[in-house]
């Protein structure tokens, strides 16, 4: 999902400690027998806590291949183990001969990064625990301190996609199309779109030299990293029309989005525009309130998987729909993706808005976030999802029914027609 926090993603149920387990067992003995009538001999119920206890550590213990057998009956895809022999073989020829210290620690690690890279595909990575930490911040918004750039890929460069006001690259003349280039005199332009954010945040008030490339000039600006404001959801006016900027979707963005349309209803506006450019995602759940301002109680999304362990629809919620009816359009580019695909398909299919724009990014896959005591998290496909009328964007996006390009000149000018072309619908 762009920060490919993508997603959408779906967090799944926390495997029980063998302690739960064990007080599950005991309140199951409990409610299978009479609690009024009959009364339980003090040493039957030690010899029963005692039993449920053991129960309850050789089952939290041996979780993972209790857990494993029972994916057998259902439907669960089961791996076997892998063979590391030949992993040892090399480990141990490195060893024997390297020249230098190796560090045992980064070494299982890297191996852990490879082989879920070597799953092939873009979406599914491995985060040790600091990058996990991360993560988590940049899906709920939590930026800290930056220069106020929104960047993503584009002609095979990571490219300034717009800067925000009142941040300081806005402030330095960082233009939109930029290519970044440099870091504090670091190459940094074979990174990732990720990577490259990385490099570029900081602490408040530090500092972080800026190498762009601007046509055929390379320009440097010196930019103190400052707090970045970055809510989720705000809502614009232009007489009776609304303007609902969504910039990811977060947790909070559902609420968010449903107290901001209420707003403009008890303003007597009677026209709204979805604004989901440079939306790369976030929660399917957040997605599916957002929808729910327009759709009443039918499908918004569908996830299916091979295995069919995941397959599930996703329903708007019932009576909900407060701006069904309502005159809207949704405003799309190439930077919108994932949970703001599903909402522009969703509006689309039921004819309920219509899209402006450009061509969206095209992420019509699901993710799971994997944690892991250690701190570390696996980010892993578990499907592919479909509009309500059973189509699949991956690497298609989705069309606008009417196109209206904006050049990075026009973005620099603070020109926009593509908000003037849904004005004027």
């Amino acid at each position: 999902m762009p920060n490919q926090k993508t997603a959408k993603t779906t967090r799944p149920t926390r495997r029980p400690s063998s302690r739960e387990l064990t007080q599950n067992a005991t309140r199951r003995l409990y409610e299978q027998s009479p609690t009024v009538e009959r009364k339980v001999n003090l040493t039957t119920a030690i010899i029963a806590g005692a039993i449920a206890l053991a129960a309850g550590l050789i089952i939290g213990i041996n979780w993972e291949p209790i857990s494993s057998t029972l994916g057998r009956y259902l439907g669960k895809k089961t791996a076997g183990s892998l063979d590391f022999s030949s992993l040892n073989t090399i480990y141990n020829s490195l060893s024997d001969n390297f020249d230098g210290e190796l560090d045992k620690t980064k070494l299982v690690e890297g191996a852990k990064r490879g082989m879920v890279e070597a799953a092939g595909d873009d979406y599914t990575y491995y985060m040790n625990a600091d990058e996990a930490v991360e993560f988590e911040k940049d899906l709920s918004g939590e930026v800290g301190a930056g220069i106020g750039v929104e960047i993503g890929s584009r002609d095979g460069y990571v490219k300034v996609l717009r800067t925000m006001p009142d941040n300081p690259a806005r402030a330095a003349g960082v233009l939109a199309g930029d290519i970044i280039y440099k870091a504090n005199d670091e190459d940094i332009s074979g990174l990732s779109v990720e990577d490259v954010s990385k490099k570029l945040r900081g602490e408040a008030g530090t500092t972080v030299k800026l190498t762009v490339v601007r046509g055929n000039e390379e320009l440097s600006f010196d930019l103190t990293r400052a707090e970045i404001n970055n809510v989720s959801a705000y809502i614009d006016y232009r007489d009776k029309t609304a303007i609902l900027t969504l910039t990811r979707f977060d947790k909070d963005t559902g609420e968010s989005s449903r107290s901001l349309a209420q707003e403009a209803l008890d303003r007597g506006c009677n026209k709204f525009i979805l604004d989901l450019r440079g939306n790369g995602g976030g929660y399917v759940d957040a997605a599916v309130k957002v929808a729910s301002l327009w759709i009443d109680g039918k499908t918004v999304v569908e996830q299916r998987s091979s295995s069919g362990l995941y397959n599930r629809r996703e329903y708007a919620e019932r009576n909900r729909a407060i701006l069904a009816g309502k005159k809207t359009i949704v405003l799309i580019n190439g930077s919108s993706a994932s949970a703001s695909e599903i909402v522009a398909g969703a509006l689309k299919d039921y004819g309920l808005a219509t899209l402006i724009g450009e061509k969206s990014y095209g992420k019509g896959s699901v993710q799971s976030l994997k944690d892991f005591a250690t701190g570390e998290m696996l980010r892993v496909t578990i499907a592919k999802w479909y509009t309500p009328n059973g189509k699949n964007i991956d690497k298609e996006g989705i069309e606008p029914d009417k196109v209206v390009e904006r050049s990075f000149e026009q973005i620099n000018k603070e020109e926009d027609p593509q908000l003037d072309a849904a004005l004027n619908e």
